[in-house]
């Protein structure tokens, strides 16, 4: 079904089932999967790529080139898999010839009003991004990790499987799989998500290694090699916590850490 306003580009692909309301537009590099809906004024362009039952609210705008200078129109691309949720005035850039000319969204995600995808991020499956949240450009975002709402990520940072940010955060480094980080003006660490990890039917028995990993490797002192060290020597090979080992050894921008409060022993 399309609406007799809709503009639809000669060259773009449409699948079938496909619903694409008022005033949307849909550039001719388009694909876009079937069962998806454009509910109105939604403009999709470049080269996008945009898998099954995918739905898009008014205004949003995807596959657009992206706000930086050293782009010159170079043919890079958006890929979008299936069954995420655009919410309005939702912003999503293509790639640049510096970054791997490539933005990816994977499955299952949601982008509430007002969130912008930048330039080659990377955003994995199951990710909520709530109203107003901000990815600056090359930014990896892993499985079911939530960003609070009017939050900023800076560019290059990675962020973890599972972790929670809360809004109102400014994160200028990596955020550790498995964690939450306390919004607001002085963004830090606060201990696990541990919510989110039984929502996840995470076992008491791996929430307690992650916790021994957490007090060693972001909430101790000294050296990060030699909490590295330590975590090694003290903690079992379990798949989560040499998970967790292995992001804070590849942390290039350093690493968002427990943050002490007055209540800290």
């Amino acid at each position: 079904m399309i609406h007799p306003t809709a503009i639809i580009a000669e060259g773009a692909s449409i699948a079938e089932n496909v619903n694409i309301g008022p005033y949307c537009v849909i550039g001719e590099h388009v694909s876009l999967g079937e069962g998806s809906t454009l509910m109105s004024h939604v403009v999709i362009g470049g080269h996008t790529t945009i898998g099954k039952g995918n739905r898009f609210f008014p205004f949003a705008a995807i596959g657009m080139e992206p706000q930086d200078l050293k782009y010159r129109g170079e043919p890079s691309r958006v890929e979008i898999g299936d069954n995420n949720t655009f919410r309005e005035n939702t912003t999503v850039n293509c790639g640049t010839e510096g970054g791997g000319m490539v933005t990816s969204i994977g499955n299952s995600n949601l982008f509430m009003a007002y969130v912008h995808v930048a330039h080659d991020c990377h955003i994995a499956n199951e990710v909520v991004m709530a109203n107003c949240a901000t990815l600056a450009g090359h930014i990896t975002i892993n499985d079911g990790a939530i960003i609070g709402g009017m939050s900023a990520i800076h560019q290059f940072v990675r962020i973890g499987r599972f972790s929670m940010i809360g809004g109102m955060s400014g994160i200028g480094k990596d955020v550790p799989p498995f964690c939450l980080t306390a919004g607001g003006y002085r963004p830090g660490l606060a201990g696990l998500n541990i919510i989110g990890l039984k929502r996840r039917n995470f076992s008491p028995e791996d929430i307690g290694l992650l916790k021994q990993a957490y007090r060693i490797l972001l909430q101790g002192s000294g050296k990060m090699r030699d909490r590295i060290e330590r975590a090694e020597q003290e903690l079992e090979d379990h798949p989560l916590v040499l998970e967790l080992l292995d992001f804070v050894r590849q942390a290039e921008r350093g690493l968002v850490m427990h943050r002490r409060d007055e209540h800290d022993e």
